[in-house]
């Protein structure tokens, strides 16, 4: 059942601010982007500064990516029933606190715990995000900014491993939160001043409701693929943000500057894809899909092989910028798909796609990397391929569900006409 927000809470602040509350909602989306890359060019320095080992800080990212899923998945129904912007608000908040904290000590069980708060509330601020594009925009309007979600997304793994390469370098890897903190609280400012609720009507919190919602998306094998294949393609771009930087600062010997630059060069390919994608809108689906994983497939073959002849800086950069674009491309495509499979739960559908896909890829990447460590390009090569040849299965799936549907659609259809026929005969008797 819909409950109408109580006038206070209605979106009249929202349509009186459209335009800088939507160019607030876009910039909001790479936070957590900058919340996982500004620091990647630190990790080998901040295992360092702490005393623990590649596999203890790297699981700081895991941590992060964990509780950013886990809390997607869950977080969208209370947004459905009680609003975007004041939620949105404290969450910003406690994560300006919590990498004030993160900034201040030296003990690794404490950032731990403070990466997870940050997966938390960085996941409600996203999600209430995405959901206030399709609260306020209809028909094709939303279809473009959905399909910009990608691109906007990329700025932060772009710009914030360059970032934090200067940093690192200049002040130490405590600067990369200062910084996180600096920023968010710069937003909560400009959110009380310019911010407003975008849910008109709240659905009534149900938790029968929402667990048979959550049943129904899941049960939907095209959607569910689509997350699977998200998951997979993302995993590409996790997998070099937790070795990249032990593999050019440890064993090909460069400074953090350098691996940050590296980051920003895979950032602008990634975000590559995503324009090439909406370049291509209004082409067929699966086709270009087909075409896109086809061409990683003979990238990371080229890339194992070449490896025995050559492996250097410049190699290992250019055969990730070409993967890295075509991973932009896969997920920028299905990431509009699911976000527009549920228009009427925009919460909750958000929230699942979100926090299913980094559940997962959280849970695989740290297992990948622990199966094939961060030494070198060769190892990077054969984690890449696993990902690859899963979202090349998954999309097998896909196109194998999509031929049965279709023959039973028309099988339907002759039964259905075959009926009607005779419908007429005896009509005409």
């Amino acid at each position: 059942m819909n409950a109408v927000l109580p006038n206070n809470c209605t979106n009249a602040v929202v349509k009186k601010n459209e335009g800088i509350r939507t160019l607030l909602s876009f910039g909001l989306l790479p936070l957590s982007g900058f919340a996982t890359d500004i620091y990647i060019p630190s990790l080998p320095n901040m295992g360092a500064d702490l005393h623990v080992s590649s596999l203890q800080v790297q699981l700081t990212l895991t941590l992060f990516l964990v509780s950013y899923g886990l809390a997607q998945l869950f977080i969208g129904s209370f947004l459905d029933s009680y609003g975007r912007y004041r939620i949105s608000l404290v969450a910003l908040i406690v994560f300006t606190i919590a990498s004030l904290m993160i900034a201040l000590t030296l003990n690794i069980h404490l950032i731990y715990v403070m990466r997870m708060i940050q997966g938390v509330s960085i996941a409600i601020v996203i999600v209430a995000k995405r959901a206030y594009f399709v609260d306020v925009f209809k028909g094709k309007q939303l279809q473009d900014y959905l399909s910009l979600f990608t691109i906007i997304w990329s700025v932060g793994p772009i710009v914030a491993p360059f970032l934090g390469g200067f940093l690192q370098k200049n002040f130490g890897w405590q600067a990369n939160f200062f910084l996180l903190a600096a920023i968010a609280f710069t937003i909560v400012v400009l959110e009380l001043i310019f911010g407003g609720e975008s849910l008109t009507f709240a659905m009534t919190f149900d938790l029968k409701r929402i667990l048979r919602l959550y049943g129904e998306m899941v049960t939907t094998l095209s959607f569910l693929f689509g997350l699977l294949i998200l998951c997979f393609t993302y995993a590409m771009i996790m997998v070099y943000n937790m070795t990249g930087p032990f593999i050019i600062e440890h064993q090909l010997h460069f400074s953090p500057v350098t691996a940050g630059y590296c980051s920003l060069v895979l950032g602008l390919a990634y975000m590559g894809g995503g324009f090439v994608s909406k370049a291509t809108i209004r082409h067929h689906f699966y086709k270009k899909l087909v075409i896109n994983t086809g061409l990683q497939l003979v990238v990371i073959i080229v890339m194992i092989c070449s490896v025995v002849f050559v492996s250097n800086l410049s190699s290992l950069i250019l055969f990730a910028f070409l993967i890295h674009i075509c991973a932009g491309y896969t997920y920028n495509n299905y990431f509009t798909y699911c976000l527009t499979r549920f228009p009427k739960n925009a919460g909750i559908s958000g929230g699942l796609t979100g926090g299913t896909v980094y559940v997962l890829l959280s849970i695989l990447t740290y297992g990948v990397v622990n199966f094939i460590p961060a030494k070198d390009e060769s190892n990077l090569s054969y984690s890449y391929l696993i990902f690859i040849l899963l979202s090349a299965i998954t999309l097998v799936a896909v196109l194998i569900l999509n031929k049965c549907t279709e023959k039973a659609g028309l099988l339907t259809a002759a039964i259905d006409k075959k009926d009607d026929i005779k419908m007429d005969v005896r009509l005409r008797d």
